[in-house]
């Protein structure tokens, strides 16, 4: 019995065994026109049993490229696209970089930060009022989806004071969104039952 640990590797698995066969077959054919001729006969059958690629653009492009990697490259053959680069595609990609930017506060996330150095530089007014509103919003919005309980609106202006250094401040009359607006209804119950301003204990009883 032969097992498929002594046989040759797949180079591309989901064509199958037998493909990978007729690709080795085609390549060793020393006729070069027998030699085109069975090639375009693999492509067909690669196209018949793999019709999902259809819905890609140049899909017989991307067939003729399996064809060229399944040989090892060594198939002689003139293809009506570009030939693909071994070396390019064995090349590493290169390592992307390590963002290195330092967040204050990182249940808000770095756009927070981004967008309070925005207003900042607004010039004092209305808009600039409006943009800081906007802003302490989204924070107790990130607040409490990271953290899934209640949070003091103090809280949250003390932070946008931070992080603006005092530079960004709602209007006097302006109040944050409602923690019911934002949490869930079962999830808003079950956190105001069990919240840190449940002072009561289960089973308590007054003396």
């Amino acid at each position: 019995m032969e097992y498929n640990t002594g046989r040759d590797q797949l180079i591309i698995p989901e064509y199958g065994r037998h493909v990978q066969k007729m690709v080795k077959h085609a390549t060793g054919i020393k006729d070069e026109k027998e030699r085109k001729k069975c090639v375009e006969a693999i492509i067909a059958f690669m196209g018949a049993r793999n019709p999902h690629l259809r819905d890609i653009k140049d899909f017989t492009h991307k067939l003729w490229d399996h064809l060229f990697i399944m040989s090892n490259f060594e198939i002689d053959v003139e293809s009506p696209y570009t030939k693909p680069e071994k070396e390019k595609l064995e090349a590493k990609p290169e390592k992307m970089p390590y963002p290195k930017t330092k967040i204050k506060f990182p249940f808000y996330g770095i756009n927070i930060e981004k967008m309070i150095a925005h207003a900042c530089e607004m010039q004092d007014g209305e808009l600039k009022e409006i943009m800081a509103g906007m802003i302490a919003n989204h924070m107790k919005k990130d607040y409490l989806n990271w953290n899934k309980a209640f949070v003091d609106d103090d809280t949250i202006f003390n932070h946008l004071k931070q992080l603006s250094n005092g530079k960004l401040k709602p209007h006097a009359d302006f109040k944050l969104i409602n923690d019911k607006d934002i949490q869930k209804p079962k999830i808003y119950r079950k956190l105001k039952k069990k919240g840190k301003n449940f002072k009561h204990k289960k089973n308590f009883k007054k003396r």
